[in-house]
This record gives structure tokens, C-alpha cells and sequence, in this order.
């Protein structure tokens, strides 16, 4: 597994670097620290550009070294990469070349208008970004180290990518899976209305079957790996109603498949995985590595 751990110079890292460190991780995982330094900040000086430019690169470069090393293990090699360019840009692109399984950034916390508007540099990588992308917010954790995961299924190949991907990592012991599906109350109008009552029954019991059947799927794979799992199924809007179900259980982490839209369909459509990752409060991991988790080809 290869996984790209991406920092800055804000508080945020710190939270994401010691999640990092307290997760078991595969034998054999191969971590790469990378910061990327934002080429925006040598153009405004150009008659020290060449000297500011060497100073930020020692200085990250010692930065990230320092950081590989805390988070070496005999199970995971690190590696230790500085690179020039726009963060989210370079963060998407080297993520790209390396052959990243996993891109693991900080939130800034961004809230409201501001949020969306503004956006962030773990906004832009969820958005475009070719591997799956967890973005890490600090939450509590009990004694143990245990972690709660919440994994939001549709039963489409991309939910189930995301079981198989949770199902095939180490996680911390005690960790709990509260496998969701959401039940869309919102059904078309129908015409006549006289006779939209038994069809719209008939719709939402259609609805329920199937979303049992999404947690039924991802229950089977998840009891494989020995987690404690539960299972439920939730009424109304899929964003909000995993979103709310994640605060009320005191969830630390957000699984959920992307279904991998692209370009401008993508950003009119939005997505279910988008929205959950810009409003949670806790940590979200969006999975696209469906050729990992699956064996079939990526999209």
C-alpha cells in the first residue's frame, strides 16, 4: 500500500500526523511525507527569488525528513519528498506519478459560506484527486485507541470498493464498523394524484430492499475481517442523515465509495461523498481505488 501523507507548516499536520502514527498499517506500506512548497510565495520577491528558494527548500526538506522518521516502522519504509507548485496541484500530481494508493491530508476547518466559497487545499484534492483521499480532523478516541467507523453504502461496486478496502487494513483494536444506507424519502410527483399512493408505497418499499441489501453486502465483506460490525438503515436525505448519524455516534472516521464523476457533469451534479467530506466533523476517506479493493479496472 502506498500512502502520501501531505503537510504544511499549520497546526492542522500535527493532528494528522499523529493519527497517522497511531494507525497499524499494512506490512510492507510504503509512506511518502510530501510538502509542497506554494510557488506563488517566491514570485512576489523576485530579487531574492533564487535565495528564498533555497532557504524554504532546506528548511522543508529537514522538516519532512524529520517527519519520515517518526513514522518509520519495520512494517512501513518512508520516504521524504519536497516539491514546488501550486499545494493542491502538486499534491494531486505527484499522488499521480508515485502511484498513490491513498492521499491523507489536514482539514483547516473552513465553516459556512466561507467554506465552499474559499475552498480548501483538501477540498480540491477530494474533488480531483486519482486515488481515494481521506481528510483527517482530530476527534476523540477512548482509552483503548479504538476507533469507530462509520461506512455509508449505496451497494453500488463503488460502496463496496470502500467495505473491501476498510475490511483489508489493520485497524486498532476494538474498532467498530457501523455499516449505513440511506432511504431517499424524495419521490417524483405522480399524475394522476388519485393513484399515487399505492405506486409511491410500492417506490420506497423498493427503496428499503435495496438499501438492505447494500448493508446485508457490506456486512458479508466487513465479517471477514473480524470487526465488530453493526448495521442500520436511515430515512431521508443520504448527506445530511450520514452526517447526522456520524455526530450522534461519536464516529471518528467517514467511509464511504465515490462514484467517480469527472469534469463539468461532476461539478453540477456534486456528490454524496463530496458533501459528506466538506461538512463532517470527523475524519472522511473517500474511496476510488476500486482496481485495489476490487480486481477490476479503475474509473
Amino acid at each position: 500500500m502506498r500512502v502520501l501523507v501531505a503537510v504544511d507548516s499549520s497546526t492542522k499536520s500535527e493532528v494528522l500526523l499523529s493519527e497517522v502514527a497511531a494507525r497499524p498499517w499494512p506490512a510492507g506500506t510504503q509512506i511518502t511525507v510530501l510538502n509542497v512548497l506554494d510557488v506563488e510565495d517566491f514570485l512576489s520577491s523576485a530579487n531574492y527569488r533564487e535565495n528564498i528558494r533555497e532557504n524554504e527548500n532546506k528548511a522543508a526538506t529537514s522538516v519532512v525528513q524529520n517527519i519520515a522518521r517518526r513514522l518509520a516502522s519495520p512494517d512501513v519504509k518512508t520516504f521524504a519528498k519536497v516539491i514546488e507548485n501550486y499545494p493542491a496541484t502538486g499534491i494531486i500530481d505527484y499522488a499521480q506519478e508515485w502511484g498513490a494508493d491513498l492521499i491523507l491530508v489536514g482539514s483547516h476547518g473552513h465553516a459556512g459560506l466561507g467554506k465552499f466559497l474559499l475552498g480548501s487545499v483538501a477540498r480540491v484534492v477530494a474533488h480531483n484527486a486519482p486515488c481515494s483521499v481521506e481528510i483527517v480532523r482530530e476527534t476523540p478516541r477512548d482509552a483503548t485507541g479504538a476507533l469507530k467507523i462509520l461506512l455509508a453504502t449505496d451497494g453500488s461496486e463503488f460502496s463496496n470498493a470502500a467495505a473491501l478496502s476498510i475490511a483489508a487494513r489493520p485497524w486498532p483494536a476494538g474498532t467498530e464498523v457501523k455499516v449505513v444506507s440511506v432511504v431517499d424519502e424524495a419521490l417524483p410527483v405522480v399524475d394522476p394524484w388519485y393513484s399515487a399512493g399505492e405506486w409511491l408505497e410500492a417506490q420506497r418499499q423498493e427503496k428499503t430492499k435495496d438499501c438492505q441489501q447494500a448493508v446485508d453486502s457490506s456486512e458479508k465483506i466487513l465479517n471477514q475481517s473480524g470487526l465488530k460490525v453493526t448495521k442500520l438503515l436511515l430515512m431521508g436525505g443520504a448527506r445530511w442523515m450520514i452526517l447526522n448519524e456520524a455526530k450522534e455516534w461519536g464516529a471518528n472516521l467517514i467511509a464511504l465509495g465515490s462514484h467517480g464523476r469527472r469534469g463539468v457533469q461532476r461539478l453540477l451534479m456534486g456528490s454524496v461523498s463530496e458533501a459528506v467530506a466538506l461538512h463532517a466533523d470527523c475524519s472522511v476517506e473517500i474511496t476510488r481505488a476500486l482496481a485495489q479493493a476490487t480486481g477490476k479496472a479503475a474509473v
